[in-house]
């Protein structure tokens, strides 16, 4: 089959094997996938989590109809239109765990469906399974135009969050957030945005940061956030380090809470997708959750499209054709 498969020069379009699911595993003919921050490392060879190095097939994400299910599987047949998280989707053929493909709507196309998985799986578990957000209080996503950050703002107004504010430097991102639910868009290159926060929240600060910047932003975090806050790290985009007032992280009292993907058990990744299954399936259904899609690459662009990706100027989704 044809891949994408990173080499001594980076990632190529290849002939390897088709692989074989295993008895929990489903496989899929891949009609689309998307791209995401992660694919980077892996096509650069860096490991990412079980994932990465010579050899390995990028892709987090993707969609397509089902021609094979390992032994163990009941709930899925060949035929069946799906989306998929895992890993290994810039191919021709890809295999997911059961537990991490889910069943489309007949009237969702597949490169609508790609670029739903990771960041329904994400935001949803940041938002309620870590922050319990609850109806009412006040919410900021750091880095809020990426399509993590745009599902985020989505959520937030699902779950009636009172104020939803969404970060980008970019002046033409900030226009578009409030499309996707964000009440006040700011841009952390001021250096008053913290006050911007607690302005906008009567004085108070946020109930909850998502934050996808982690080290620039992490002091400012602490200024924005509520007495009682929760901030969940979900990516550090703008570097790992930084520094930490820990004075005022006990004042406020503040929950700060890490997450990834890297170290999660299988059963917890089923889990996630289960729960977002259960909270956010009819409105998936109904068309209430959707991403813009930045542009459009065929499979032997890949290339391009990753080098689109680490350009950082994309709103929203790229998207491979397979």
């Amino acid at each position: 089959m044809r891949a994408i498969v990173v080499g001594p020069d980076g990632a190529s379009l290849a002939e390897v094997d088709t692989p074989t699911p295993k008895s929990m595993e489903v496989l899929v003919r891949v009609r689309a996938a998307a791209l995401n921050r992660a694919d980077l490392a892996v096509a650069a060879g860096q490991p990412h989590g079980p994932t990465g190095g010579p050899g390995a097939i990028p892709g987090l994400e993707w969609a397509g109809e089902v021609v094979a299910v390992g032994s163990g599987v009941t709930d899925l047949h060949p035929g069946d239109r799906v989306m998929c998280s895992g890993a290994g989707g810039y191919a021709a053929y890809a295999v997911a765990d059961y537990g991490r493909t889910v069943p489309l709507p007949a009237d969702l196309p597949f490169e609508v469906a790609a670029t739903l998985p990771v960041a329904l799986q994400t935001m949803h578990d940041a938002l309620i399974t870590q922050a319990h957000l609850k109806p009412g209080e006040t919410v900021l996503i750091q880095g809020a135009s990426s399509g993590v950050g745009l599902m985020g703002l989505q959520i937030a107004r699902w779950r009636k969050a009172s104020v939803v504010i969404g970060t980008s430097r970019s002046p033409e991102h900030r226009a578009r957030l409030p499309e996707f639910g964000a009440t006040l868009a700011i841009d952390t290159r001021d250096p008053t945005w913290p006050e911007q926060v607690r302005a906008a929240t009567g004085g108070r600060g946020v109930d909850v940061i998502i934050d996808q910047v982690s080290g620039p932003v992490a002091n400012g975090n602490l200024q924005a956030a509520a007495v009682l806050g929760r901030i969940v790290n979900v990516g550090r985009l703008g570097g790992s380090r930084g520094e930490f007032d820990f004075d005022l992280h006990a004042t406020k009292r503040i929950s700060y809470i890490g997450v990834t993907n890297r170290t999660r058990s299988i059963e917890e990744q089923r889990a996630i997708t289960a729960r977002v299954r259960a909270d956010l399936w009819p409105a998936i259904a109904a068309g209430g959750f959707s991403l813009p899609i930045d542009s459009r690459y065929t499979l032997a662009e890949a290339p391009a499209a990753l080098a689109r990706m680490k350009s950082n100027e994309h709103f929203g989704k790229i998207v491979l054709s397979v």
